[in-house]
């Protein structure tokens, strides 16, 4: 009993040890990716013509998931998404500094090449992923051991979906006469 008792503790020291190099290795790897995009100039913190918060390279990203997270709704079509994408920057204007650059760092994660592919699973542009590829990106993260990424996808999510569902044409689609007039 105290062989297997001590077999045991040292592979769960030798998983810890692992998953150690694995966060230090992913830390290195996405410090370099941040600085070498700031450095050549493809990061940009200026936000896209028309909005406020939202960068160019947020609004294929957002778009794509903000498809497959509403689904088949009715009312979605590319006006309507543009309208999402909009509210989306108007509500992240009125956020704290901090937390506009919280979901500035989360966008930039998964719009720039370098880190999209290994935290997403999508290793082409955002314009050519499938409902299902964004779909297995968005379940990962939903079902993954590490809070991180469940607290990204939840951020994902919930700003996505209030985005959506706070555009009139969303409820109309639906049959939801909206909130009682006060």
């Amino acid at each position: 009993m105290s062989t297997h008792s001590s077999t045991q503790r040292a592979s769960i020291q030798l998983s810890r040890r692992s998953l150690l190099k694995l966060g230090v290795g992913a830390s290195a790897v996405l410090a370099t990716a941040g600085l070498t995009a700031t450095l050549s100039g493809c990061s940009s913190d200026a936000p896209a013509s028309g909005f406020q918060v939202l960068r160019d390279s947020d609004i294929p990203m957002l778009k794509a998931i903000m498809k497959t997270l509403v689904g088949p709704h009715p009312a979605l079509n590319p006006a309507n998404l543009d309208a999402a994408i909009a509210q989306l920057d108007k509500t992240l204007a009125w956020t704290s500094t901090a937390a506009q650059k919280q979901v500035s760092d989360l966008f930039g994660l998964l719009s720039m090449g370098v880190t999209r592919g290994p935290l997403t699973g999508i290793w082409g542009s955002w314009e050519n992923a499938s409902d299902a590829e964004v779909r297995a990106f968005l379940e990962r993260w939903r079902d993954s051991r590490l809070d991180m990424l469940r607290q990204g996808h939840s951020a994902l999510n919930q700003a996505l979906q209030m985005a959506w569902y706070a555009l009139p044409v969303s409820w109309e689609a639906t049959g939801y006469p909206g909130p009682p007039a006060i």
